[in-house]
C-alpha cells in the first residue's frame, strides 16, 4: 500500500506535512502587487503545467525542500493552463522567457534569479531569501 500511495497520493498527514503556504496567482492585478511587495519581501512564483508529469515531479521535488516561513518569501502557485494570460504576463512583466516548469525569484521589482525543470531543485533560495 505504501507504494501505491506514493504514486496515487498518501494520507491527509502527508499532504499536510508537505503542504506550502501557496498564495494562487490568478489575476494580472496580482503582479503589480507581486512588483510592489518584492521591494520589502522576496517573491516567489512556481508556474506549473498540471498536465505535464515532468512538472508534477519538480513541483513534488520542491514542495518537500522548501523551507521558509511566509515572514521570509511570499510563494505563488500559477497553474499556467488555467491562466495563460497570467502566465505570458509574468514572462513580459519581469523579462523572463516562459518555461514550465518555471521557478520566478523577484526582489526589488525584477526577477533576481530563475530556472526550469529540474534545475528548480538545484536553485539556492537561500541566497535571495
Amino acid at each position: 500500500m505504501g507504494l501505491f500511495n506514493k504514486i496515487f497520493g498518501g494520507s491527509n498527514e502527508e499532504k499536510e506535512e508537505n503542504a506550502l503556504p501557496w498564495i494562487p496567482l490568478s489575476d494580472l492585478e496580482q503582479l503589480d502587487l507581486i512588483e510592489k511587495k518584492s521591494k520589502t519581501k522576496p517573491q516567489i512564483i512556481f508556474k506549473h503545467s498540471t498536465r505535464c508529469g515532468i512538472s508534477s515531479m519538480v513541483l513534488r521535488g520542491f514542495k518537500n525542500s522548501y523551507r521558509f516561513s511566509e515572514a521570509q518569501a511570499d510563494l505563488y502557485y500559477l497553474d499556467l493552463l488555467n491562466y495563460r494570460e497570467v502566465s505570458n504576463e509574468v514572462g513580459y512583466k519581469f523579462q523572463v522567457m516562459h518555461q514550465s516548469p518555471q521557478l520566478i525569484v523577484i526582489k526589488n521589482g525584477v526577477a533576481v534569479a530563475h530556472d526550469s525543470h529540474g534545475a528548480i531543485n538545484d536553485l539556492d533560495l537561500a541566497q535571495f531569501i
